[in-house]
Protein backbone atom coordinates (compact mmCIF):
# COMPACT_ATOMS: atom_id res chain seq x y z
CA UNK A 1 0.00 0.00 0.00
CA UNK A 2 1.25 3.44 -0.91
CA UNK A 3 1.25 6.21 1.50
CA UNK A 4 0.10 9.69 0.51
CA UNK A 5 1.96 12.59 1.93
CA UNK A 6 -0.33 14.84 3.82
CA UNK A 7 0.08 18.59 3.47
CA UNK A 8 -1.66 20.58 6.12
CA UNK A 9 -3.54 23.71 5.02
CA UNK A 10 -2.18 26.88 6.40
CA UNK A 11 -4.66 28.99 8.32
CA UNK A 12 -5.96 32.04 6.51
CA UNK A 13 -4.98 35.33 8.05
CA UNK A 14 -7.64 37.47 9.60
CA UNK A 15 -9.47 39.64 7.01
CA UNK A 16 -8.00 37.73 4.06
CA UNK A 17 -11.19 35.80 3.38
CA UNK A 18 -13.19 39.03 3.06
CA UNK A 19 -10.57 40.44 0.69
CA UNK A 20 -10.72 37.25 -1.38
CA UNK A 21 -14.50 37.52 -1.73
CA UNK A 22 -14.26 41.22 -2.60
CA UNK A 23 -11.71 40.40 -5.29
CA UNK A 24 -13.98 37.72 -6.77
CA UNK A 25 -16.99 40.08 -6.70
CA UNK A 26 -14.97 42.83 -8.41
CA UNK A 27 -13.85 40.42 -11.14
CA UNK A 28 -17.44 39.28 -11.74
CA UNK A 29 -18.71 42.88 -11.90
CA UNK A 30 -15.94 43.88 -14.31
CA UNK A 31 -16.72 40.92 -16.57
CA UNK A 32 -20.44 41.80 -16.43
CA UNK A 33 -19.66 45.42 -17.31
CA UNK A 34 -17.63 44.36 -20.34
CA UNK A 35 -20.45 42.06 -21.44
CA UNK A 36 -23.04 44.84 -20.91
CA UNK A 37 -20.95 47.33 -22.90
CA UNK A 38 -20.65 44.91 -25.82
CA UNK A 39 -24.42 44.46 -26.19
CA UNK A 40 -25.80 45.90 -29.44
CA UNK A 41 -27.76 49.16 -29.12
CA UNK A 42 -31.46 48.65 -28.46
CA UNK A 43 -34.57 50.61 -29.35
CA UNK A 44 -36.81 51.31 -26.36
CA UNK A 45 -40.57 51.49 -26.93
CA UNK A 46 -42.88 52.64 -24.14
CA UNK A 47 -46.64 52.21 -24.55
CA UNK A 48 -48.62 55.38 -23.84
CA UNK A 49 -51.93 54.01 -25.16
CA UNK A 50 -52.07 50.34 -26.23
CA UNK A 51 -53.16 49.37 -29.71
CA UNK A 52 -54.80 46.18 -30.95
CA UNK A 53 -54.04 43.42 -33.41
CA UNK A 54 -50.84 42.50 -35.22
CA UNK A 55 -47.80 44.70 -35.71
CA UNK A 56 -46.38 45.90 -39.05
CA UNK A 57 -43.40 44.14 -40.62
CA UNK A 58 -40.40 45.54 -42.49
CA UNK A 59 -42.26 45.07 -45.82
CA UNK A 60 -45.32 47.09 -44.75
CA UNK A 61 -46.39 50.69 -45.21
CA UNK A 62 -47.63 52.61 -42.16
CA UNK A 63 -49.84 55.64 -41.69
CA UNK A 64 -48.72 57.53 -38.57
CA UNK A 65 -48.85 60.77 -36.63
CA UNK A 66 -45.41 61.49 -35.16
CA UNK A 67 -43.16 64.04 -33.50
CA UNK A 68 -39.38 63.57 -33.32
CA UNK A 69 -37.31 65.35 -30.67
CA UNK A 70 -33.63 65.68 -29.84
CA UNK A 71 -32.27 65.00 -26.32
CA UNK A 72 -32.68 68.71 -25.45
CA UNK A 73 -36.42 68.53 -26.34
CA UNK A 74 -36.12 70.44 -29.62
CA UNK A 75 -38.56 69.15 -32.27
CA UNK A 76 -36.69 68.25 -35.46
CA UNK A 77 -39.61 66.72 -37.41
CA UNK A 78 -43.33 66.08 -37.11
CA UNK A 79 -46.22 65.13 -39.36
CA UNK A 80 -49.87 64.09 -39.32
CA UNK A 81 -51.18 61.14 -41.35
CA UNK A 82 -47.71 60.48 -42.80
CA UNK A 83 -47.44 57.38 -45.02
CA UNK A 84 -44.07 55.64 -44.65
CA UNK A 85 -42.50 52.54 -46.12
CA UNK A 86 -40.74 50.72 -43.25
CA UNK A 87 -38.03 49.51 -45.62
CA UNK A 88 -37.05 53.14 -46.32
CA UNK A 89 -36.75 54.59 -42.80
CA UNK A 90 -33.74 54.45 -40.45
CA UNK A 91 -33.33 50.98 -38.88
CA UNK A 92 -34.22 52.08 -35.35
CA UNK A 93 -37.48 53.71 -36.44
CA UNK A 94 -38.47 50.57 -38.37
CA UNK A 95 -37.63 48.37 -35.35
CA UNK A 96 -39.77 50.59 -33.12
CA UNK A 97 -42.75 50.51 -35.51
CA UNK A 98 -42.50 46.72 -35.72
CA UNK A 99 -43.28 46.65 -31.97
CA UNK A 100 -46.40 48.84 -32.22
CA UNK A 101 -50.03 47.99 -32.85
CA UNK A 102 -52.74 49.78 -34.80
CA UNK A 103 -54.52 52.45 -32.76
CA UNK A 104 -51.77 52.72 -30.16
CA UNK A 105 -49.61 55.65 -29.10
CA UNK A 106 -45.98 55.06 -28.19
CA UNK A 107 -42.75 56.75 -27.14
CA UNK A 108 -39.73 55.33 -28.97
CA UNK A 109 -36.12 56.09 -28.03
CA UNK A 110 -33.66 55.32 -30.81
CA UNK A 111 -29.91 55.21 -30.11
CA UNK A 112 -27.71 57.12 -32.54
CA UNK A 113 -26.24 53.89 -33.96
CA UNK A 114 -29.72 52.87 -35.17
CA UNK A 115 -30.65 56.39 -36.27
CA UNK A 116 -28.40 58.67 -38.30
CA UNK A 117 -25.16 57.59 -36.62
CA UNK A 118 -22.03 59.69 -36.93
CA UNK A 119 -23.27 61.45 -40.07
CA UNK A 120 -26.33 63.26 -38.70
CA UNK A 121 -29.03 64.65 -41.00
CA UNK A 122 -30.40 68.17 -41.35
CA UNK A 123 -31.19 69.46 -37.85
CA UNK A 124 -29.97 66.20 -36.28
CA UNK A 125 -26.34 66.45 -35.12
CA UNK A 126 -24.01 63.43 -35.48
CA UNK A 127 -24.19 60.76 -32.74
CA UNK A 128 -27.55 61.93 -31.40
CA UNK A 129 -30.16 59.70 -29.80
CA UNK A 130 -33.70 60.43 -31.00
CA UNK A 131 -37.08 60.28 -29.28
CA UNK A 132 -40.36 59.90 -31.17
CA UNK A 133 -43.95 60.05 -30.06
CA UNK A 134 -45.86 57.91 -32.57
CA UNK A 135 -49.52 57.12 -33.10
CA UNK A 136 -49.92 54.14 -35.45
CA UNK A 137 -53.12 54.88 -37.37
CA UNK A 138 -53.00 51.99 -39.85
CA UNK A 139 -50.66 49.78 -41.85
CA UNK A 140 -50.92 47.76 -45.05
CA UNK A 141 -48.77 45.29 -46.92
CA UNK A 142 -47.00 46.24 -50.14
CA UNK A 143 -49.46 44.06 -52.10
CA UNK A 144 -52.45 45.90 -50.61
CA UNK A 145 -50.91 49.28 -51.46
CA UNK A 146 -50.18 48.13 -55.03
CA UNK A 147 -53.78 46.93 -55.51
CA UNK A 148 -55.14 50.24 -54.19
CA UNK A 149 -52.88 52.24 -56.50
CA UNK A 150 -53.96 50.23 -59.55
CA UNK A 151 -57.62 50.70 -58.67
CA UNK A 152 -57.12 54.45 -58.24
CA UNK A 153 -55.32 54.71 -61.60
CA UNK A 154 -58.16 52.88 -63.33
CA UNK A 155 -60.73 55.19 -61.74
CA UNK A 156 -58.75 58.27 -62.80
CA UNK A 157 -58.49 57.04 -66.38
CA UNK A 158 -62.25 56.41 -66.50
CA UNK A 159 -62.97 59.88 -65.12
CA UNK A 160 -60.62 61.50 -67.65
CA UNK A 161 -62.11 59.58 -70.56
CA UNK A 162 -59.02 57.45 -71.17
CA UNK A 163 -60.94 54.18 -70.90
CA UNK A 164 -64.65 54.48 -71.66
CA UNK A 165 -67.09 52.06 -70.16
CA UNK A 166 -67.01 50.01 -73.37
CA UNK A 167 -63.39 49.19 -72.64
CA UNK A 168 -61.79 50.46 -75.89
CA UNK A 169 -59.20 53.14 -75.05
CA UNK A 170 -59.78 56.38 -76.93
CA UNK A 171 -62.55 54.92 -79.09
CA UNK A 172 -66.28 54.47 -79.21
CA UNK A 173 -68.04 51.74 -77.29
CA UNK A 174 -68.83 48.54 -79.24
CA UNK A 175 -72.52 49.50 -79.43
CA UNK A 176 -71.74 52.66 -81.43
CA UNK A 177 -69.98 50.76 -84.21
CA UNK A 178 -66.27 50.79 -84.86
CA UNK A 179 -64.16 50.60 -87.94
CA UNK A 180 -63.52 47.19 -89.45
CA UNK A 181 -59.94 46.10 -90.18
CA UNK A 182 -60.51 47.02 -93.86
CA UNK A 183 -61.29 50.63 -92.95
CA UNK A 184 -65.07 50.62 -93.46
CA UNK A 185 -67.74 50.72 -90.81
CA UNK A 186 -68.13 47.57 -88.72
CA UNK A 187 -71.28 45.55 -89.34
CA UNK A 188 -74.09 46.04 -86.84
Amino acid sequence: MTEITRVPLQPIARGSLGKLWLGIAAAVLAAGGVAWASLPPQVRVETIKPGEGPSPTREDYVLINYKGTLPDGKVFDQAQRAPLNLAQVVPGFAKALERMQKGGTYKATIPAELGYGDKGAGAIPPNTDLTFQVELLDFKSAAEIQAQMQMMQQMQMQQQGGVPQGGVPGGASPEEGTASPEGGPAPR
